[in-house]
């Protein structure tokens, strides 16, 4: 049976200080929620409340591993239409050879990036179960 979901008619206002409230989101930037008002309705409600500890340099590398990848997607894309423009001027001198080049580094280059495209992804993977890992 599927839960029902809670109407909140109720409001609580209050005031804070900037560095009341500053203190307040950095401790919520902490946690699981996405609302900092689900936060302190738990806080007041003395709930359980779940922190997520991340591992800044690793942040970081997959910040670095995502924009790689981007980079590699780029590549992609900019071969493609290089081939693109070449087949369309097919009979042209010379497009026998710059097929040819096309093909070498084409051989060269995708299994490359598919072998850095897999090692991002598993480092993504890595990550991903570190932090459950962490959480539970």
């Amino acid at each position: 049976m599927a839960k029902k979901p809670v109407t909140r008619t109720k409001w609580v206002n209050i005031r804070l200080t900037p560095a009341e409230f500053k203190t307040i989101q950095h401790a919520y930037k902490k946690t699981k929620f996405r609302k900092i008002s689900e936060y302190i309705r738990d806080v007041i409600l003395e709930k359980d409340i779940t922190l997520i500890y991340r591992d800044q340099s690793m942040d970081d590398m997959l910040e670095e591993l995502i924009q790689l990848r981007k980079e590699l997607n780029a590549v992609g894309v900019n071969f493609n239409q290089a081939v693109k423009k070449l087949n369309s001027v097919a009979g042209a001198p010379d497009t026998h050879l710059w097929q040819s080049m096309l093909t070498v580094l084409r051989d060269k280059l995708e299994p490359s990036i598919r072998q850095i495209k897999d090692h991002i992804h598993s480092y993504a993977d890595l990550w991903s179960q570190k932090s459950l890992a962490e959480k539970a």
